[in-house]
């Protein structure tokens, strides 16, 4: 009687064994997150003659000791629509990688939130899309109204909730990058 009991046991156990194996021979694919060294906004204005006007952060050192380097390269236009284009890049390597290219090819996964402070009187709208139709936002249109200042922002997220309502705190996800322009118009 004692033999059949050890027995049962030994029979349970090795189920209990052999039922918890592991998974871990199809582990998930690691996606690692993109290094962002530069930013660069890219503003055409349409229809019009008028300056391009061009915001960019580089932080070449990361979270190291200097700074970012933040510039704008002049004002907007009153009253001016401008076709914009973000560009991303990894400046740790050489040639400089694209990262936009990347954001662009997981679009599912990213999506750019744009915003307008202070007294600037402007507005956004996305210009491209992911393959859900929900908005991506390395392209946009920026309509500049009358004579202001103030600031507009960019944060690109990763793994965003889509749909959202249009802010980050909808949004949810991680920062990949984000910046602060100190923005006239004239």
């Amino acid at each position: 009687m004692k033999t059949i009991k050890f027995l049962s046991v030994l029979a349970c156990a090795g189920l209990v064994f052999t039922s918890c194996s592991s998974d871990d021979d199809n582990p998930p694919p690691v996606n690692e997150e993109e290094i962002i060294t530069t930013m660069t906004i890219t503003m055409i204005p349409i229809g019009v003659a008028g300056e391009t006007v061009v915001l960019q952060v580089r932080d070449l050192d990361g979270d190291g000791p200097n700074p970012p380097d933040v510039t704008v390269s002049g004002n907007l236009a009153a009253d001016t629509t401008y076709e914009s284009a973000i560009v991303l890049l990894n400046e740790t390597e050489s040639p400089p990688e694209n990262i936009t290219e990347e954001v662009e090819e997981e679009d599912d996964e990213h999506q750019f939130f744009y915003g307008v402070g202070g007294s600037l009187n402007a507005t956004t709208e996305y210009a491209n899309f992911d393959g859900d139709g929900n908005p991506l936002g390395t392209e946009f249109r920026l309509s500049a109204g009358s004579a202001s200042s103030g600031t507009l922002s960019f944060t690109l997220r990763h793994e965003p909730k889509k749909p959202n309502d249009g802010s980050l705190s909808d949004a949810g996800g991680e920062t990949d990058i984000a910046q602060t322009f100190n923005v006239t118009i004239e």
